[in-house]
């Protein structure tokens, strides 16, 4: 970015709630880009739709848990109690969306165990 100095730029390992600010740099930079994806969200998340909004945010924090995203999360789950969220339900959409986060690893894994093998493979021949 310009007018930022390796001096001046932090590490980012963390996120803070104060951090929002930032998104106003992000609308003046991107703005119709910013438009159309505040709008998508808005459509997803507006109301009661075929998938109640409930739900919808637990889907929510089930996907905000696993990107990592700490905004989402917040956000998500703040919306997820208004709609009627119990801790339980939370809870559970947590523990699905690490369930298959673990998943993933271990089917990625197949493709180390593939690559090893065809890397034998090769250094045999």
């Amino acid at each position: 970015m310009t007018g930022i100095t390796p001096k001046e730029t932090p590490t980012m390992c963390f996120h803070e709630p104060t951090d929002r600010k930032y998104a106003a740099h992000l609308r003046r930079a991107a703005p119709d880009m910013q438009k159309a994806y505040a709008a998508l969200g808005e459509a997803v998340f507006k109301g009661d739709g075929t998938v109640p909004a409930k739900y919808r945010e637990l889907i929510a924090i089930g996907v905000a848990v696993t990107t990592q995203c700490p905004f989402c999360i917040d956000s998500h789950t703040r919306a997820a109690v208004d709609a009627g969220a119990t801790p339980e339900e939370l809870g559970e959409a947590v523990m699905v969306a690490a369930a298959l986060r673990a998943g993933g690893a271990v089917t990625h894994g197949f493709q180390v165990m593939k690559t090893a093998q065809d890397a034998a493979a090769a250094t045999a021949s």
